[in-house]
């Protein structure tokens, strides 16, 4: 955040705003079709790998999943005729509906209340594919088959797709949670440090679209394969499930860092009785060196992530170092600048319903305003 930058920003702030806040929204957009998902266990391994090999070897032998979804029937014995047509029926049902192939594996348990039936599906286990294959299972044969049988008590469809599909749909319902306490408490924090309505809200906004610019990319770079020959990796169509709640929660974090310790020399200039104009030109400049060093030092490290075998880690490395990147640059240098140029010294609007908030100083006493 040079003066070079600092100067035309201030200059055209209107502009500014528009066109950085334009960027980063166009970049987000493909976060639209975020897809979660898992990456297999042995992705990234060189098919050299005698145990590469030998997986290889199983799955032209054995062709359809090589990791099948399993129906665990239980029932007062499984053994009865009753239960075992209901299981026929089931694979019947299975191969006649293009989601599965034989063989089928069946094991009994020793007192033959549960069976757990091993059903090979298309796909590979935890693409989209199989998780189509599985849901189809879950949702329409096995109601069909087995729950309308009297003699089962139980039925449950569980494996390598099952579990991608479960631990994902986790994830998708927790998220608001998680996004909503982040931002409640980001926000209180915020309103009680700089007794201001206005920079928490401001501050949550320009976080938000540096974190939907990381998402966009990531869904461009990976699930889209934008980037496939230049990060050396095959897309799986999918990012995966652990990844946007925990990039949201380390960013958020980490921008708010940043914001934090700009904004404090800004209101402690503002404080001492500083012009708003000047005080952020002055505030901005004389923390930006500490920024740009953390913000380098950061994106070299997390881009080396890029380079490792692991699907995971590449995103993880690029979904950081982008987010951080864009951060430092359009937010820090450009949004946050700009927009405190526009509101003056609205940005230190608070209502009076709220002057009973405590005073956090800033490194001197406050000036009258």
């Amino acid at each position: 955040m040079a003066i070079e930058v600092l100067t035309p920003v201030l200059r055209h702030p209107v502009i500014s705003v528009v066109a950085s806040a334009t960027i980063l929204v166009a970049l987000a957009l493909p976060a639209a079709d975020l897809k979660l998902g898992l990456a297999p266990a042995d992705y990234g391994m060189s098919k050299s790998l005698p145990v590469m090999q030998a997986k290889a070897a199983i799955d032209k032998a054995f062709p359809g999943s090589p990791s099948p979804a399993v129906v665990v029937i239980e029932a007062k014995d499984v053994t009865t005729p009753q239960v075992k047509d209901a299981i026929a029926n089931f694979e019947q049902t299975a191969v006649a509906t293009g989601n599965a192939s034989r063989p089928f594996t069946l094991a009994v348990s020793q007192d033959h209340t549960v069976a757990r039936l091993y059903v090979p599906i298309k796909g590979d286990g935890h693409n989209a594919e199989a998780v189509r294959s599985m849901k189809a299972l879950r949702n329409s044969v096995v109601p069909q088959t087995l729950n309308s049988n009297s003699g089962i008590t139980q039925t449950s469809v569980t494996g390598e797709a099952a579990g991608t599909e479960d631990f994902s749909q986790v994830m998708r319902d927790r998220a608001p949670l998680v996004i909503g306490f982040v931002l409640l408490l980001s926000f209180l924090l915020l309103l009680v440090t700089f007794r201001s309505l206005v920079v928490p809200i401001k501050a949550i906004v320009l976080n938000l679209l540096s974190v939907g610019a990381a998402y966009g990319i990531l869904v461009a770079v990976f699930q889209h394969s934008w980037a496939e020959s230049i990060l050396g990796f095959k897309s799986d169509g999918a990012i995966e499930s652990w990844l946007p709640i925990f990039l949201f929660v380390v960013l958020f974090g980490l921008s708010m860092d940043y914001h934090v310790f700009i904004l404090s020399r800004v209101r402690e200039l503002w404080e001492k009785g500083v012009p708003s104009d000047q005080a952020v030109e002055q505030g901005i400049t004389e923390t930006a060196g500490v920024v740009t060093s953390a913000a380098i030092v950061m994106v070299a490290v997390f881009s080396i992530f890029a380079t490792l075998s692991g699907l995971d880690m590449k995103q993880l490395g690029v979904g950081l170092a982008t987010a951080i990147l864009l951060d430092a640059t359009l937010v820090r240098a450009v949004l946050l600048p700009a927009t405190m140029k526009l509101l003056g010294d609205k940005n230190w609007y608070l209502p009076k319903k709220l002057s009973w908030l405590p005073r956090v100083s800033h490194g001197t006493p406050a000036a009258s305003h």
